[in-house]
């Protein structure tokens, strides 16, 4: 058994686990954080997807116990008390979300993308999602929504500039 501290969703825990749980059974099964799905369990499909110190992971490699000292973010943790978080938004509005399974992952690992590259080419984007899969359609739609994120990303960058400079 170990004993670890971690942080999920801006939300310090501590909790008892044992050596052989596996991240996304205890997002999913002590915390009820159901939009990470398990997929494959090989780290082949990214539905378990989770953004672990500023990196996307494959939480069913990932044994809780390495989680220990971690900062993870999950689908949930995007929510915002004004809606959707632009990425979701961008997903909606281009028409990339089918049967949702693949979607929360997606949204991560485009979160991470854009994170760290603003305004990633297409090749960049698919790059960047090149770790999750999706079985309902192509990705054309979804390099679409990463792309339309960035600029509902850099439009909520200056929305808040300018709402800064008039105080």
């Amino acid at each position: 058994m170990f004993r670890i501290n971690f942080t999920i969703n801006n939300k310090g825990y501590t909790v008892d686990v044992d050596e052989a749980l596996r991240l996304v059974d205890l997002l999913r099964d002590k915390f009820q954080l159901t939009g990470t799905k398990e997929g494959c369990a090989e780290g082949e499909c990214g539905a378990c997807t989770v953004i672990m110190d500023g990196r996307t992971v494959q939480s069913c490699l990932v044994m809780a116990f390495q989680a220990d000292g971690s900062n993870i973010t999950t689908i949930e943790g995007l929510e915002r008390e004004d809606g959707l978080h632009p990425i979701q938004r961008a997903f909606l509005d281009a028409g990339a979300v089918q049967c949702g399974f693949c979607t929360p992952g997606m949204v991560l690992s485009s979160k991470a993308l854009l994170d760290k590259n603003s305004n990633p080419s297409r090749e960049e984007i698919r790059e960047g999602l090149s770790g999750n899969l999706c079985r309902c359609t192509g990705y054309n739609k979804i390099v679409d929504a990463v792309a339309l994120a960035s600029k509902y990303l850099k439009e909520e960058e200056s929305d808040g500039a300018s709402e800064n400079s008039r105080k």
